[in-house]
């Protein structure tokens, strides 16, 4: 697949496909642009033959610090001025790339260092496992700047992936996890050095590599089908509602600031 994006990063060799968050500057957190190339990637994905396995990871120090605060403060149109239309349809864009990450046929191994927040934290915990460096912090901020504590899928796939007392513990509190308390309740499958963090997710990725096609694409489709009662669309539908509903009452804060040199949040 050859595209050009302004805010990813695409390689592809030999089958495995490593895509990167690429605004460094902002911590890779997710402007308007950005969404729309994620959307262009995943759509494209669902039926590219030569990308069997994805790597997806972030420049510089973060992995993903959440949706672009900067731009949804725009003084020619802040957030706290959308209307409930304008707020629906922008959580259904990011709920679109979640449904694109799980329908894509490749598996998706999430290399994850420094900050993966709020949209972040949901992008990394709906790929299919994740390896970690030490840096790495897992923080669904959602409830920190006043809207519900689950957004883009994290209320379907977190649960799933450690238990539901602790899952809600993290999604109540807004608590940050780091990467040894990531592999503990079992979010992150390995943590490993800064320098081996992404030689450790190819190196997982090589062995998918040497399966068919066709046997990773039907196991993530019975893995999707089988991993629970409640489907990944309802779960979305809720939390699209919730955030509406907490987005149009009032302004959101930043939980990071002060933390790092950038807005970033949910």
């Amino acid at each position: 697949m050859k595209a050009a994006y302004k805010f990813l990063k695409f390689e592809l060799k030999k089958g495995l496909g490593i895509l990167t968050f690429n605004a460094p500057d902002k911590l890779n957190a997710c402007s308007k642009q950005m969404r729309s190339e994620l959307h262009a990637f995943w759509s494209a994905m669902q039926i590219d033959k030569e990308c069997r396995v994805i790597i997806l990871t972030g420049a510089g120090t973060s992995f993903c610090a959440g949706q672009d605060v900067d731009e949804m403060d725009d003084p020619s149109h802040p957030f706290y001025k959308w209307s409930v239309d304008e707020i629906y349809a922008f959580q259904h864009e990011m709920s679109d790339i979640i449904l694109l990450m799980r329908r894509a046929p490749q598996p998706i191994i999430a290399a994850v260092r420094g900050y993966a927040a709020g949209g972040g934290f949901s992008i990394a915990v709906a790929a299919d496992l994740r390896v970690a460096d030490p840096t790495a912090k897992f923080v669904a901020s959602y409830v920190n700047i006043g809207l519900s504590g689950a957004d883009m899928g994290s209320s379907y796939h977190f649960p799933r992936q450690v238990t539901i007392g602790r899952a809600l513990e993290y999604l109540y509190t807004g608590d940050a996890i780091d990467a040894k308390t990531a592999r503990e309740i079992g979010l992150v499958n390995h943590v490993v050095s800064p320098d081996k963090l992404m030689a450790r997710a190819q190196e997982i990725a090589g062995k998918m590599l040497t399966k068919s096609a066709l046997g990773l694409k039907l196991t993530k489709e019975v893995a999707n089908q089988n991993m629970g009662g409640a489907s990944l669309e309802s779960a979305l539908y809720m939390e699209d509602r919730n955030q509406v509903l907490c987005l149009a009452a009032g302004p959101i804060r930043n939980p990071l600031k002060g933390k790092n040199k950038t807005k970033r949040s949910k």
